[in-house]
């Protein structure tokens, strides 16, 4: 499967970089990453109408433009190389993509709107204590009361779960693991914040009490379903990858063009032209892996569960190679606070363990391909 960009999707991406160019500079991330609320409003409130970024994946009958994962993946490429801190992959990547495709018209006339207009913010928790990202291993339980849901349990890793209007949380009912709809100002949920790597993006814990819930998505159990959630997620996630992976390479190649030692430009020295190299490889497969997945997500999805754990494996390795060898071509001033290199490096290592690390999507993809631990080692 080929991923071919239509006209008006290489415009999409010309506009979004432009500006993203004006708007958001590297002083402005830095200050918005360390303010209270974590990204700017006003520069949310653009995205959202100006741009119509927040819809942009949405179905029309709910407000949005009836894009899909290609458009989708095109804005988050573009964040990832500015690393945006915004409640936008949370929202739109995440809670967004989980009720476009849950089947369920009644969520997703309930909440849509209010996220493709801006107006709400929202995430999906999954991981908990153990840090698990598998859905096999919700331990968060739900329990349906008189004619309602309470949800109980601890979740852990939420993207931007202190602030979110709207937590999507995935929990086990008696019939098997479902997707649960939690006000985050409910009563019975509690949300701190994580200390954390990557200060560009914010995690927080969140827990639940019997909280009150709306069942979204398919009765019984809905696991199919939630894979489906997951392998958007990770997809998602990989795009962002790309873009961060390919400011890191632009950055180094910038620099070795005008660093000069012993009278020439270190870009003419065999060590760095090298590094350069394999970072361009990385980076290119990265996006091949990246742009099948994406392709892949706008399809039947039958390829979808091969395509996303490839794409989350190497496009991890990527960007933190990417980024790793971005501050070793800048030598020591790629290890200053004053230098945006060490916040893609951290903002690679932080997405390397979101939804899984690559050794256990690799290990994801042995299963799916009918690979055995025994016969790859044989290999």
């Amino acid at each position: 499967m080929t991923l071919t960009f239509t006209e008006e999707q290489d415009e999409l991406r010309a506009t979004l970089r432009r500006f993203l160019a004006d708007k958001a500079p590297s002083a402005s991330v830095r200050r918005w990453m360390e303010s209270d609320e974590g990204h700017d409003p006003r520069l949310w409130q653009q995205m959202a109408g100006q741009l119509g970024l927040h819809g942009l994946a949405l179905p029309q009958e709910y407000g949005g433009f009836g894009g899909g994962a290609v458009e989708l993946g095109i804005v988050l490429e573009e964040l990832g190389r500015v690393l945006l801190p915004s409640p936008y992959f949370a929202t739109v990547a995440l809670a967004g993509q989980a009720l476009a495709v849950s089947g369920d018209d009644t969520a997703k006339a309930r909440w849509l709107p209010a996220i493709a207009d801006g107006s709400l913010t929202g995430t999906l928790a999954l991981a908990e204590e153990n840090g698990s990202w598998h859905v096999a291993d919700v331990a968060a339980e739900a329990v349906r009361g008189d004619g309602d849901w309470r949800v109980s349990g601890t979740k852990m890793f939420v993207i931007d779960g202190h602030s979110a209007g709207l937590l999507l949380v995935v929990a086990r009912a008696d019939t098997g693991p479902g997707l649960f709809a939690v006000d985050g100002g409910a009563s019975g949920v509690t949300r701190s914040r994580l200390e954390t790597l990557d200060p560009t993006r914010r995690l927080a814990r969140v827990d639940l009490d019997a909280a009150p819930a709306l069942r979204v998505g398919p009765e019984g159990d809905a696991t199919a379903y939630l894979r489906t959630v997951t392998d958007l997620a990770v997809v998602a996630l990989a795009a962002e990858q790309v873009g961060g992976a390919q400011a890191c390479l632009d950055a180094a190649v910038e620099y070795a063009k005008v660093r000069v030692q012993f009278g020439r430009p270190i870009g003419s020295f065999q060590a760095v032209k090298h590094k350069c190299a394999d970072m361009l490889l990385k980076v290119e497969g990265a996006r091949s892996a990246a742009y099948h997945a994406m392709s892949a997500a706008t399809g039947s999805k039958g390829d979808l569960p091969v395509s996303a754990a490839l794409a989350a494996a190497y496009c991890a390795d990527a960007f933190t190679h990417a980024a790793k060898e971005n501050i070793q071509i800048h030598g020591g001033i790629g290890y200053t606070w004053e230098h945006d290199a060490h916040l893609h490096l951290k903002r690679a290592k932080s997405s390397e363990q979101l939804f899984g690390s690559p050794a256990t999507h690799r290990g994801r993809l042995a299963d799916l391909v009918g690979i055995s631990v025994a016969t790859a080692t044989e290999g």
